[in-house]
């Protein structure tokens, strides 16, 4: 039988998403959990993608494929919360067909970016990135308009990274400013699919654009470049969720 399930975890103590030899990973500690369940017999998830050490998710998705029929969907979320840690939580699981896949069924995808352009936050420090100064948000925003719609991203993935097909499409772009401190604000990106570091590469060109080194219409051009090289810096992982995978 096929589950689906909807998990939040905060990514500020693990090594990324991915499960790997060495190092606490969110893949590691529910698969640890759902062996448990299995009577020790092994069982893997399968999820709409990775996230790196420190980033964050709201709404991750993942499928995985377990015999317990005695079991509602709602008892296997309560027994899985029993068991991991309590900075990753279940939300919700779900019976699906046995062809459905997380990772090949998605749609799209929306990332936020939490960036605190006031006083230093020690409390937020893991979850909202500390630039502490001001940025010219007006001139973010026209930026992120020039990222919508479909390019080949080459320019703002990992700079090794190796793909026949760098071409992605980003729906819509958004920029939230928290109406309650003004110096608090989340950039937001809807796209079919994002590759390795890339959103963290869009945000860190953002920032730059924001510190008037600079002008939002060198967008185009950082696109056209198709070079790693031509865009900014790679932004800091806690500011950035995983917000929701659309099927």
């Amino acid at each position: 039988m096929r589950y689906f399930m909807t998990f939040a975890y905060d990514g500020s103590k693990y090594k990324g998403y991915q499960k790997q030899p060495k190092g606490k990973t969110v893949q590691n500690e529910i698969e640890k959990a759902l062996t448990t369940i299995n009577g020790g017999e092994a069982v893997s998830i399968h999820a709409s993608g990775r996230t790196d050490a420190g980033v964050h998710a709201l709404n991750q998705k993942a499928h995985f494929d377990l015999d317990m029929k005695h079991i509602t969907p709602e008892k296997l979320k309560d027994g899985l919360n029993s068991l991991i840690p309590k900075d990753i939580y279940i939300k919700h699981i779900e019976i699906v067909p046995d062809d459905f896949h997380a990772r090949y069924n998605a749609k799209a995808k929306e990332y936020i970016y939490k960036i605190n352009m006031g006083e230093y936050d020690p409390i937020e420090k893991d979850y909202v990135y500390q630039y502490n100064k001001k940025l010219d948000v007006a001139e973010i925003e026209r930026a992120l308009k020039y990222l919508e719609g479909t390019h080949n991203f080459k320019s703002f993935t990992k700079g090794d990274e190796d793909k026949e097909d760098y071409t992605r499409t980003i729906v819509q772009t958004n920029l939230i400013r928290n109406m309650k401190t003004l110096n608090k604000i989340t950039l937001s990106f809807l796209g079919t699919g994002f590759m390795r570091y890339m959103v963290r590469n869009m945000v860190g060109t953002l920032i730059e654009i924001g510190e008037g080194k600079r002008k939002s219409e060198e967008i185009i051009d950082i696109i056209k470049a198709e070079d790693r090289t031509k865009a900014g810096k790679t932004a800091n992982p806690e500011g950035l969720y995983l917000k929701d995978v659309l099927y």
